[in-house]
């Protein structure tokens, strides 16, 4: 907020005016949501849920996943309606309860027991207001939020609820920019889920199924069966990190853990780097045990493990395969209760093999296929840095 005016730090040019306090109750109506008998659900009129509030994308009626069958007086008394808002009730978790979704279709919808629907009644702009109440106005729900070991929200906190807005035409403006914006990263996030399930399609072609002995699609230029063998019989050496973070202080080596591995915030280490890009990572502890990375190099972490591969084979091609068998991994090579990978996994664990120039040619395709997803990811992440920092400079 500006020093001294009750503005934004961004705004469009022609907007001057200070933004005005308001309470929600002076914009909506508070209602709970539908408790129906379990035979009535399933069938009827579509109604919205919590799954449908916390979604990513926003809620269309063809987009609601549940429906309930009711008499047309609780319909009627239950109506979601173009430009009401819908609020999450109840939640175990206090991030979830009270986060709220605009409703945008002209087709009339239910809402749930474990939601509170907003019934607008003043000119405010839905968008804009969702986008208010989850951002700036959002540690305001989260103190009245009661509850130990279920968080709640009711109608009498919501309506206490204060928020900065301007004049409708401004709403309007700044709801069209974050509409675009979110569909701009609705976009590139279907080229990535496109790209992954084009990639998972091709792991499944380009590697021979069970009991077969050459894959259903292959480069041209190569013939012959694919031998089977054991991992271990790949592999140079194998080796369990013992790197804690608590025992390390700063230095120049990457630390790597499951975290790190999985986008964590990187952190140069005093630790000796013992893992090189050619190497294959793998969880050896822990709910993610079995999952497998590659190019990462630095000082190996106590719950991985790494593959040093024979020079007689392609290390890439050996990664994707088992990229590829991340479910079989999960379902048969892990201990129960607190996983692990069982300790003779690489003597237990097959794996087809063609000869080294065609692990090469496939796991080359595979590299050039990762690296285009990890583009696009880039980008997407740049994207949702640009709104969040959107959203903290246009709204009060």
């Amino acid at each position: 907020m500006s020093e001294g005016r009750v503005v934004p730090k961004v705004r469009f040019k022609g907007f001057e005016k200070e933004w005005k306090e308001h309470n929600l109750s002076e914009m909506m109506d508070f209602s709970n949501g539908i408790n129906a008998p379990k035979e009535n659900y399933g069938k009827g009129r579509k109604m919205i849920s919590v799954m449908d509030i916390l979604a990513d994308e926003p809620i269309t009626y063809d987009s609601i996943r549940n429906a309930v069958e009711v008499d047309s007086k609780t319909e009627n008394r239950h109506k979601v309606e173009k430009g009401d808002l819908v609020f999450v009730r109840s939640s175990e978790v206090v991030d979830e309860v009270g986060w709220v979704k605009a409703y945008l279709d002209n087709e009339p919808a239910l809402f749930s027991g474990f939601s509170i629907r907003g019934k607008k009644k003043s000119d405010y702009d839905p968008l804009f207001t969702e986008l208010s109440i989850n951002g700036k106005k959002r540690k305001q729900i989260e103190r009245k939020a009661g509850g130990s070991t279920r968080y709640n929200v009711g109608q009498s906190a919501l309506n206490s609820v204060v928020v900065l807005e301007p004049s409708h035409v401004e709403q309007v403006a700044i709801s069209n920019l974050f509409k675009q914006l979110s569909s701009t990263i609705a976009f590139h996030q279907q080229e990535i889920k496109k790209l992954n399930q084009f990639k998972q399609a091709m792991l499944q072609k380009m590697f021979p199924e069970e009991g077969e002995k050459v894959p259903k699609v292959r480069f041209e230029g190569f013939e012959g069966e694919w031998d089977q063998v054991k991992l271990k019989e790949l592999l140079d050496a194998e080796f369990k990190g013992s790197a804690k973070l608590d025992d390390l202080s700063e230095g120049n080596n990457e630390y790597l853990d499951a975290d790190r591995l999985n986008g964590g915030t990187p952190f140069l280490s005093n630790g000796e780097k013992n893992v090189s890009r050619d190497e294959i990572l793998i969880i050896w502890d822990g709910s993610n045990a079995g999952k497998v990375y590659f190019n990462f190099e630095g000082v190996l972490g106590s719950t991985l493990k790494a593959f040093t591969v024979k020079d007689t084979n392609y290390p890439e091609f050996i990664y994707q395969y088992l990229n590829r068998e991340r479910h079989n991994i999960f379902q048969n090579f892990r201990t129960p209760n607190i996983p692990h990978v069982i300790r003779d996994f690489t003597e237990k664990f097959n794996i087809p093999v063609a000869n080294l120039q065609e692990q090469e040619k496939i796991g080359e395709y595979f590299n050039k296929l990762d690296k285009n997803i990890f583009s696009k990811q880039a980008k997407l992440n740049k994207l949702n840095q640009i709104k969040q920092a959107m959203l903290n400079k246009m709204f009060i």
